[in-house]
């Protein structure tokens, strides 16, 4: 990782566009390597509104120089600039210094796609409802929940570095359906494993990751039987309060007659009670719950109908949205057209 000067790099369009960084395609000259671009937005430049992005993205460097080399599926940091004005690069007059970051161009496709674009009809859920949610294929040598195990790997990695990694929603990771791998695209929002306070001094710990895998990646409902239910993103609402989270999570899960209640039930209170002094207990029980879905999702009563849904969301990963990412469905979806239960 080194200070790049832009100059090397061939612009190309806007990706994505989250809350704190605007996300660009780039070419390197110097090797011909893909590569994403991520500075503040501009229009939080242009109201110098971006310090708390800047601060994030030195939080980003210095986790990269002590520990990036030995985290798996996280996406390399490759370069950086100074803080300087940018503007005759991107073409703009903000009239600001800031420092963008150079970051490996991750293959694959977003859980869930740039909030803009279902303005446009995009089926920006797609990817979470497919493969993580109701993940109605299980390709050959994979684990049938492969979202959610690495996950867990990534944040014991991070843990063991002496962070903990939080913000892991769907937007922040890429996956590879034919590899079943996931890249994790965003790691600004750090917190100590020492101090347990992150950036805002907020007490943290490892189960407000918990929170997140239970939030993002378990539901109560089974897979839908219509393509439509797969189409918008689940549970995207910020978190609040901790507390709140598990107890509306109690109350769904709940409330529905599923052979998969009783072990999430028991994972979201001892995650609300922070009970968990490990990772290994908490892998143990989310895959407990995992099977007991992956057992109910086989034996569905009409689950004819839910693979034909299945299959017929998938095809959306070939419209002209996702092309803009390292994907090529001819090939990253191969095999997976028909659920092979």
């Amino acid at each position: 990782m080194e200070q790049v000067d832009l100059a090397r790099y061939d612009l190309g369009s806007i990706l994505g566009t989250g809350a704190d960084y605007e996300v660009r395609s780039a070419v390197d000259r110097d090797t011909g390597r893909q590569v994403v671009l991520k500075r503040p937005k501009p229009q939080m430049v242009r109201r110098s509104l971006f310090q708390p992005t800047e601060a994030r993205s030195e939080g980003i460097l210095t986790l990269h120089q002590a520990a990036g080399h030995s985290i798996p599926l996280l996406s390399p940091l490759l370069g950086y600039t100074a803080r300087a004005n940018h503007d005759d690069y991107f073409g703009e007059s903000l009239g600001q210094e800031y420092r963008v970051l150079v970051e490996e161009r991750a293959s694959g496709i977003p859980l869930v796609g740039d909030p803009m674009a279902r303005i446009t009809g995009v089926p920006i859920g797609a990817g979470q409802n497919l493969f993580a949610l109701y993940p109605l294929t299980e390709p050959q040598g994979q684990d049938p929940f492969p979202i959610q195990q690495q996950l867990l790997d990534l944040e014991e990695a991070f843990y063991k570095a002496g962070y903990i990694l939080l913000d892991l929603r769907p937007q922040n990771v890429f996956y590879q359906p034919a590899a079943g791998r996931i890249t994790i695209i965003d790691c600004g929002d750090l917190v100590s494993v020492e101090s347990k306070t992150d950036s805002r001094g907020r007490r943290r710990d490892i189960h407000d990751f918990f929170l997140e895998v239970l939030k993002f990646y378990a539901t109560p409902q089974s897979p839908p039987a219509q393509a439509a239910g797969y189409r918008d993103a689940y549970g995207l609402r910020p978190v609040v309060r901790f507390e709140d989270e598990l107890d509306q999570m109690a109350r769904s899960f709940g409330n529905v007659p599923d052979p998969a209640r009783n072990p999430a039930l028991y994972v979201i209170a001892k995650v609300r009670d922070r009970g968990y002094s490990d990772f290994a207990t908490f892998r143990q029980d989310l895959t407990t719950y995992l099977e007991a879905v992956r057992i109910r999702n086989r034996k569905l009563a009409r689950l004819e109908e839910a693979r034909q849904a299945w299959t017929e969301a998938l095809g959306w990963l070939r419209g002209e949205y996702w092309q803009r990412f390292l994907f090529d469905p001819d090939t990253d979806l191969a095999g997976l057209e028909f659920p092979n239960y």
